[in-house]
């Protein structure tokens, strides 16, 4: 039995099943190993059977705030259905370029990005790509529904949370830099190179992420996403996401 899970979540109308069937796929091209991939979700409609869909776990936060991705911290819940094992998390709107085995290989308690957009200074982490012993960090998930008031008021959002809830017990390390580029950051060029240079797929990547208002649907037609950032169309999105 396999003991290495991809973990990916999704609720609400913001992405289609269609981009977990195309994670998996992905990952099946690019994954040596045995595997097997859990969709934590409120539908599961339209999802590809190889895909394990189990119901986003339980998390008591108000339902009017804003959404802020806090129902990621249910996977480090103590007991997350009974699996066992080394799980990665992938956002549903990630790209995989390369073989991603390395993110298995490496050496580590946890694993996550080190933030783009954050400097250099400081220690939050883009929950994208992150990889954990299943059940081994209760105590983030625990804190944080025992004391989410004075949570929300310190950290603007899941991943910061998450981040210093790990570095407080000395287990926080980041993948290798290159490994996990920013479309936003590292695949296109900056104003106003950005009129006519292509996007490229930076050297060294395995995982190209998306945040913000570019996903990699509107990333393979080019356009605008907010006044000031044009992008020029990338085709080779579309030769990866599939």
């Amino acid at each position: 039995m396999t003991d290495k899970y991809i973990f990916c979540m999704k609720w609400g109308t913001l992405y289609s099943a269609e981009y977990v069937n195309r994670l998996y796929s992905m990952v099946k091209r690019n994954l040596s190993y045995d595997f097997k991939i859990v969709c934590f979700t409120d539908d599961e409609s339209g999802i590809r059977e190889e895909v394990t869909c189990y119901p986003i776990p339980e998390i008591d936060i108000p339902g009017n705030l804003p959404e802020r991705m806090w129902k990621k911290l249910t996977t480090l819940k103590g007991d997350l259905y009974g699996l066992k094992g080394t799980a990665l998390f992938l956002d549903l709107d990630i790209v995989i370029v390369d073989n991603i085995d390395c993110f298995f290989d490496i050496s580590g308690d946890f694993r996550i990005i080190k933030d783009p957009d954050m400097k250099y200074w400081r220690i939050t982490g883009n929950s994208s790509v992150y990889r954990f012993e299943i059940g081994k960090h209760p105590y983030v998930f625990d804190h944080f529904v025992n004391n989410f008031d004075e949570i929300r008021k310190e950290h603007r959002n899941e991943q910061e949370y998450l981040t210093h809830a790990i570095y407080e017990k000395g287990m926080l390390e980041y993948w290798p830099k290159e490994w996990c580029p920013s479309f936003k950051y590292d695949c296109h060029s900056k104003i106003p190179f950005n009129f006519w240079k292509k996007p490229v797929i930076p050297e060294g990547s395995k995982i190209i992420i998306f945040h913000g208002e570019i996903n990699p649907h509107k990333a393979i037609k080019g356009g605008w996403g907010k006044w000031y950032r044009y992008v020029r169309a990338a085709p080779w999105v579309a030769e990866y996401w599939k």
